[in-house]
């Protein structure tokens, strides 16, 4: 059997152009999950002002850090499943144009869900607000204090997670979209391949 007619990994009626394997679309939707969480409640926690609000504030914190911390320990799941299980192959008539988009919108998600918590995870410690008490990982795990609070150091690290988190918007609806595009304008299998 050549190239042109060997079978590619998980392909079948419903999957022409080959598909993801059931971990790999575990790993995919677990994300997509806490992203639907951490992303909402990260725009929304600045919004909350004033000290009777103060409760329900923390309360967003330790939604979106934890959602936060699950995620960053997914992706590193993740990629480290990625590295030995790799994904299907692009199917032979998508144009280069196309391949190189999905990569290069696959590895900057990918970046983004470890950078995102790291940046966040140190953006509370400089800020003197550990993972503790309130906030705790998933509200039962205490994480240790590793540094002084750095007000500096704090607003740096905010500005850079929150630049990631508009970033990471622009990048999602940019994974959305092609995939969308591909399973109506194109009409081809892209999207059934993590289905």
């Amino acid at each position: 059997m050549d190239a042109s007619t060997a079978r590619l990994p998980g392909q079948d009626a419903a999957h022409p152009d080959g598909q993801y394997g059931t971990v790999a679309k575990w790993f995919h939707w677990i994300t997509v999950g806490l992203i639907a969480i951490a992303l909402p409640t990260g725009f929304v926690i600045k919004f909350i002002t004033g000290e009777a609000d103060g409760a329900y504030k923390m309360g967003f914190y330790a939604i979106h850090e934890s959602a936060g911390l699950t995620v960053l320990l997914a992706a590193i799941a993740r990629v480290l499943w990625k590295a030995t299980h790799p994904a299907p192959p692009h199917p032979p008539e998508l144009p280069g144009a196309m391949r190189v988009a999905a990569t290069a919108v696959h590895h900057g998600l990918y970046a983004l869900l470890i950078v995102q918590p790291l940046l966040g995870f140190l953006a509370t410690n400089a800020w003197g607000f550990p993972l503790q008490g309130q906030t705790a990982y998933l509200r039962l795990i205490d994480l240790p204090k590793f540094m002084e609070a750095s007000e500096g150091l704090a607003q740096t690290l905010s500005l850079l997670h929150t630049i990631g988190g508009y970033l990471f918007v622009l990048l999602l609806a940019a994974h959305i979209g092609g995939a969308i595009f591909h399973h109506a304008i194109r009409k081809d299998g892209t999207l059934m391949r993590m289905l």
